[in-house]
C-alpha cells in the first residue's frame, strides 16, 4: 500500500469514528506495518501543523485522533452553542490529582488521603469523562477502581500518564502541612 493510500486510510476512518483509534488497530486494519502507520502519521502531522489547516492530528498513548484546532473552539461554540469549558473546583482537582497520581485507585484511598468524603468529586469525574472505572480491587467489597482516560490527557494536554509533573518529597510535606491546615480550621481548632 502507498504511502498516500495508507495517509488517506488513516484520515477516513478517524474522521469517521471521530474518537481514538490504537496504531496497532490501524496497522492491522489496514494490513501494513507499525513502521507504516508512524511514518503516515508523521506526514500528516506536519500537513495538519500548517496553520490554514482547522483539524489536528492528536497522539494520546499508543492511540491517535483528529481534532479541532484549539484556537477555533470559540467558533464551534458559537455553532453549536455549548459551554465552552466545565470548571473543576478545588475539591475536584485535588481528587483529580490523587486519581492521576496513584491510580488505578479506589474512594476509599482516596477518602485516606483527603480525610474526607470525594463522593461528588468522584461523581463529577466520571460526569465530566476524566475518569472511568477501571475495574475491581480483588478484596472484601471489591470496591472500584478508579483511574483516568484519555480526554483527561486531552484537556491537560499530556500525551502519557508518565508525562505529569513528577511531586518532590518537599513538596509532598508541604501539601500535608496544608491539608493539616485546612482540616484544622474545618473543625474550629
Amino acid at each position: 500500500m502507498e504511502a498516500s493510500a495508507i495517509q488517506s486510510a488513516i484520515e477516513s476512518i478517524l474522521f469517521a469514528l471521530g474518537d481514538s483509534v490504537s496504531i496497532d488497530k490501524l496497522a492491522e486494519v489496514l494490513e501494513v506495518t507499525q513502521s507504516d502507520i508512524e511514518d503516515a502519521l508523521d506526514a500528516m502531522s506536519v500537513r495538519y501543523g500548517q496553520p490554514e489547516c482547522g483539524v489536528q492530528l492528536v497522539r494520546l498513548e499508543d492511540s491517535v485522533q483528529l481534532c479541532t484546532k484549539t484556537e477555533n473552539y470559540e467558533h464551534l461554540i458559537k455553532i453549536t452553542k455549548a459551554k465552552p469549558k466545565f470548571s473543576l473546583s478545588d475539591t475536584v482537582l485535588e481528587t483529580l490529582s490523587i486519581i492521576a497520581y496513584k491510580q488505578p485507585v479506589t474512594r476509599i484511598e482516596i477518602e485516606k488521603i483527603r480525610g474526607v468524603s470525594c463522593e461528588h468529586a468522584v461523581n463529577k469525574l466520571l460526569e465530566y469523562d476524566l475518569i472511568k472505572e477501571f475495574g475491581r480491587l480483588d478484596a472484601p467489597g471489591k470496591p472500584i477502581l478508579f483511574g483516568t482516560t484519555e480526554n483527561f490527557l486531552r484537556c491537560f494536554g499530556v500525551t502519557s500518564i508518565s508525562d505529569l509533573p513528577q511531586i518532590t518529597p518537599d513538596q509532598v510535606e508541604e501539601y500535608k502541612k496544608e491539608a493539616e491546615a485546612e482540616i484544622n480550621v474545618k473543625l474550629d481548632i
